[in-house]
């Protein structure tokens, strides 16, 4: 029977939370840490034709009121998180809520989530878990129209509470080079 490797003393610990010493997985543990008040605020794009941007304006989309779908799916998607993402711990969210921006220029349909806890982790998966149901929806309900809509930029805005402190995107999300 082959012996299990010795594990090494001597390793640096990992500066990623989610490896311990060894470089193995593992949920990180925050029984010690204080419950705050926690928000996290994300953000994303779904581009698309301008036709069918004017679809989901309108109301005129056949699967019906895109946005309104839209957001009770990223809502559901923030609740499941710690089911979809493995070392993400399951929270108590106090509030989720997503807005909607249509941005004829881009043409695009941008999506702001904001989730909120009180409590020894942060919410940002679960803001980002938001967004990216919300934007996949829209896809789904769309995708009749324009298949070939992109989603993009999807990224952390703000993050408040916790020992990490405050933390604001400084950068617009990069864009693609062509």
């Amino acid at each position: 029977m082959p012996q299990a490797p010795i594990a090494d003393s001597t390793v640096a610990p990992s500066p990623l939370t989610h490896f311990d010493p060894q470089g193995q997985a593992h949920m990180v543990d925050v029984g010690a840490k204080a419950a705050t008040h926690r928000v996290a605020v994300a953000e994303g794009r779904i581009r698309m034709l301008p036709s069918t941007l004017a679809l989901i304006a309108q109301g005129h989309a056949k699967k019906g009121d895109v946005l309104g779908v839209a957001r009770i799916a990223g809502i559901m998607a923030a609740k499941r998180t710690s089911d979809l993402i493995p070392l993400c711990h399951p929270i108590a969210l106090t509030r989720v809520a997503l807005e909607f921006g249509l941005e004829p220029e881009g043409p695009a349909v941008r999506v702001q989530a904001t989730a909120e806890t009180v409590g020894q982790t942060g919410v940002e998966m679960e803001a980002l878990t938001a967004v990216q149901v919300a934007l996949l929806t829209i896809y789904d309900m769309c995708k009749a129209a324009d298949r070939g809509m992109s989603i993009t930029d999807v990224r952390l805005l703000e993050k408040r509470g916790g020992k990490s402190g405050h933390f604001i995107a400084d950068a617009p999300a990069p864009t693609a080079q062509a």
